[in-house]
């Protein structure tokens, strides 16, 4: 989760928490054993009974172990979950903070090393190589996720969801929100109906408008730079999903046009290539000075927080290409120990409420990050109402949650990237 974690930090130095906390219990209550040959619904629970489940949950303390570093998002995560739970079904939050996820994963493989039968961690905030250590230790409750009655909101058949970071998550997780990859243009002087749609279209676009387009350098400290270059690799290789399990004869392979597509696009390049932003910060300003036509993002509010910070205009605007708009997801997991699994699937469960998606996507609230859903396949007119209300909040700024939803793609395999940004020193910056 470090990259993600990295996004966290930066967005909640920008984002201040709007609601003061609410005082959690630090006790955890305990269930009877769950062994570790327990069948599919643990301990007398009926996943597809979920009155039964709310029943066995209620009097529960859900003790949900999650990273603590932003105030903002602990008290989105108090006043708003930590509320519903008690209000709602008579369950207590008890949010245990974590300086790292693996913190928790070793708590857990710990458990598991002692013989413990019943542990002390109810749910965790995870992903990635967190995720997969559980898997890999057969320490996660299984055949769950697609089980909870909101997960009838989450796009399970998309790679970017079901997989991650090239893991199958096997319905072991469930996301909670989101980060994605976009472009932000100016609306004074560049007109929408101009716009690449694609990585193609995007070359011939800045070989058109020469010295107005650059990229930031993938690297250390360009991530999104490595992950627009990444979003460059599917449309030239073929498409996304295989790029989802690494191969090395696959990048051996393509890797050539990558080189080939970048060195083409390199003299119609801001200062004809020779030097590139080495983060976001400085392609921003390369924006704001009007010096380039185009900025990137994964912030859920587009070009919303740097016009909030005064470091770009009113009219500044956020967009996607039709494909290959790279994204990545966070989920909640419960570990196969877990004391209280009723109460873990029910805050599970609410983290996929429309209402609750809405309000995370908000800067207002704190946590400002996107959605786990598809705001498509929720029907109820209310939900539908609070989306629309979140989504008008953003304003203009934002990409539509539906641009969003139908451009994404999952992110590659964890060993492409050092192959990417090596290769693109030695191939493109250095050639």
């Amino acid at each position: 989760m470090k990259r993600f974690v990295f996004l966290l930090v930066v967005l909640t130095m920008l984002l201040a928490a709007c609601a003061p906390s609410v005082a959690i219990s630090q006790s955890a209550a305990t269930n009877p054993p769950v062994t570790a040959d327990a069948p599919t619904v643990a301990g007398e629970l009926d996943l597809n009974n979920w009155d039964s489940v709310l029943a066995a949950a209620k009097g529960q303390t859900v003790n949900w172990y999650i990273w603590g570093g932003s105030d903002s998002i602990n008290a989105f995560v108090d006043n708003f979950y930590g509320v519903a739970l008690r209000e709602r079904y008579g369950i207590t939050l008890n949010r245990v903070p974590l300086a790292d996820t693996a913190d928790a994963v070793n708590q857990v493989l710990s458990e598991k090393q002692a013989g413990k039968e019943i542990g002390a961690v109810d749910l965790i905030w995870i992903n990635g190589e967190n995720f997969f250590t559980l898997k890999q230790a057969d320490m996660l409750y299984k055949d769950w996720a697609q089980q909870l009655p909101n997960s009838q909101y989450v796009n399970w058949e998309n790679p970017a969801i079901n997989l991650d970071f090239g893991n199958p998550v096997e319905n072991m997780e469930s996301p909670w929100s989101s980060a994605q990859f976009q472009f932000i243009y100016d609306s004074a002087r560049t007109n929408a109906n101009e716009l690449p749609r694609s990585y193609a279209e995007l070359k011939d676009w800045a070989c058109a408008h020469p010295g107005r387009f650059t990229y930031i350098a993938p690297g250390p400290g360009g991530f999104l730079g490595t992950r627009f270059a990444k979003g460059a690799l599917y449309e030239v290789g073929g498409g996304a999903e295989q790029w989802l399990n690494f191969d090395q004869a696959l990048w051996d392979q393509w890797s050539p046009e990558l080189w080939k597509y970048f060195n083409e696009l390199e003299p119609c390049l801001w200062r004809n290539g020779e030097t590139y932003p080495k983060d976001e910060s400085e392609l921003v300003n390369l924006f704001a000075n009007n010096e380039v036509d185009f900025s990137m993002t994964n912030d859920i509010t587009g070009a919303g927080r740097w016009i909030a910070d005064g470091r770009m205009p009113k009219t500044a605007r956020a967009f996607v290409f039709e494909k290959y708009m790279i994204g990545d997801f966070n989920y909640v997991s419960i570990p196969l120990n877990a004391p209280n699994k009723a109460a873990a699937l029910v805050l599970a469960n609410l983290l996929l409420e429309p209402e609750f998606q809405a309000a995370q996507i908000l800067p207002e609230n704190g946590f400002g990050l996107g959605y786990a859903i598809d705001v498509d396949r929720v029907t109820d007119k209310t939900a539908q109402t609070a989306l629309q209300n979140a989504a008008a909040k953003l304003g203009d700024s934002a990409t539509p949650a539906s641009d969003l939803a139908n451009s994404l793609v999952g992110d590659s395999a964890a060993e492409y990237p050092n192959l990417l940004e090596q290769g693109w020193q030695e191939n493109v910056l250095q050639k």
